[in-house]
């Protein structure tokens, strides 16, 4: 279906305060410019010679090895460094911490088998009906050994239940066993030894620093106000996609034409995998079908996602283009019926069918909205990508070196340089600049978007 002039306008003239360059490997950074800024260069450097079929300019390996050795001794200051590439250097090197790291990864699941075999046995409902006995009190003990993580008490009950004569039942029997052959109270025994380490307790004060330990009070204080966060970006921009629909409806007459539904799910009817793929959209304009068999269906005329931040924005971009993906899918024939919190809205395939990935119609159909300042000197390395380049074995080693008061030679960065050119896995990194664009062109502030919305007629 064709736009509607004022929202083509509106588009295209909206500020895009988050705005990068086209590319930046034409451009020498300053010779101060921090050392991820100099990456990204040559990163970009880099992939625009290879798209030409051309090799790197030699002479960029060894910028790339410098400029990454100076953004790990950076990272790897006591003062105003990265607690989490730290945290990650003393894992790499001690090897109490990665066994610390490895068993409290599997925790969780762990405890929860735990919990389902012990309350299975000897939940304290259960326990009630039994008649006083001694299996009755050992079942107790073991209860209140997995409700307080006494881990030592719970292997010694579940051992004296597995002796010969303790119990007689053989669901009991089985359950107990089932529990030792899955090693999970001894890993959690030992995850319990290794927290009194002194170089575990370093690596867990440096994650604590990063941010708050899963499942304490600071970490679900913190996820709260993430929440409400997100949610107040949200209503900002749903309010002026709804400021939009009804300039739309005043300019057709006071027609009814436009409408805005808010979090629209991708039923699962579209042929498609959702894997990893955008499937629900913060708030979404719609037009009535114009279609005379699809009167009562929409049409989709614009998709908007709010984002607290400029990096969530570019970390979501990925997963937004296989969400554009997906609704290619739709049959243009069928009419969807999509949940959303106004209802069940029935969409034409047609209109669904039509959002495209490509970089030119991106900034018809998407629009991220954020309500953060943009930054004076926007960071031209992605916070993944930064990321990737610093764990990296080679990173890794050299940061090792460093912790260890040794001087390693920067050169042994060269790997992962060569990494950068020939593994598919660093495809993201090499690419990352003009993803990184890509994703900031379609962000609008929300206050933009609604003095736009606003603006007088014939302005």
């Amino acid at each position: 279906m064709p736009s509607h002039p004022f929202l083509d306008e509106t588009l295209r003239i909206v500020p895009r305060r988050y705005r990068l360059p086209v590319w930046c490997a034409g451009s020498e950074p300053h010779h101060k410019a921090n050392p991820a800024t100099t990456l990204a260069v040559v990163i970009e450097r880099a992939r625009s010679a290879i798209d030409f079929g051309e090799m790197p300019d030699p002479a960029q390996k060894g910028r790339f090895t410098e400029a990454l050795a100076q953004m790990i001794r950076e990272a790897m200051r006591a003062d105003g460094g990265d607690s989490a590439f730290q945290a990650m250097v003393l894992r790499h090197r001690v090897a109490q911490v990665r066994e610390y790291a490895s068993l409290a990864a599997q925790a969780n699941k762990d405890r929860r088998l735990i919990h389902l075999i012990v309350n299975a046995l000897a939940h304290p409902a259960k326990l009630q009906r039994m008649p006083p006995s001694a299996q009755r009190e050992v079942l107790v003990r073991l209860h209140w050994a997995a409700s307080s993580a006494s881990w030592s008490v719970l292997a010694d009950t579940m051992n004296h239940l597995l002796a010969p004569g303790a119990a007689d039942e053989p669901t009991v029997q089985r359950s107990l066993r089932r529990l030792r052959d899955s090693s999970a109270v001894g890993r959690l025994q030992r995850l319990d030894a290794l927290a009194s380490d002194d170089l575990v307790r370093q690596y867990l004060a440096l994650q604590d620093r990063n941010s708050p330990r899963s499942g304490s009070p600071d970490a679900a204080a913190q996820g709260a106000a993430s929440q409400r966060r997100g949610a107040d970006v949200e209503a900002l921009a749903a309010r002026a996609l709804t400021e939009l629909a009804g300039r739309l409806n005043e300019l057709d007459s006071d027609q009814t034409l436009y409408r805005v539904v808010t979090s629209m799910r991708v039923p699962s009817s579209i042929p498609a995998s959702p894997d990893h793929a955008k499937s629900e959209w913060d708030a979404v304009l719609l037009r009535r079908s114009s279609t005379a068999d699809t009167a009562t269906a929409w049409d989709v005329c614009l998709l908007v996602e709010a984002k607290a931040s400029v990096e969530a924005a570019t970390t979501d971009f990925p997963r937004l283009l296989r969400g554009l993906r997906l609704l290619s899918h739709a049959d243009q024939n069928v009419v969807y019926p999509f949940k959303t919190q106004q209802g069940l809205v029935p969409l034409r395939g047609a209109s669904v069918k039509a959002r495209a990935a490509d970089e030119e119609s991106l900034a018809r159909q998407v629009l991220y909205c954020c309500d953060a300042p943009a930054d004076a000197a926007p960071r031209l390395l992605s916070v993944a990508s930064r990321m990737q380049l610093l764990s990296a074995r080679a990173s890794l080693e050299f940061a090792s070196a460093l912790a260890e008061k040794q001087q390693p030679d920067f050169r042994g960065l060269e790997r992962v340089w060569h990494q950068l050119l020939e593994s598919h896995r660093w495809g993201p990194v090499l690419h990352q600049y003009p993803v990184l664009r890509q994703a900031r062109e379609l962000m609008v502030h929300t206050a933009d978007l609604l003095d736009t919305v606003r603006r007088p007629k014939g302005h």
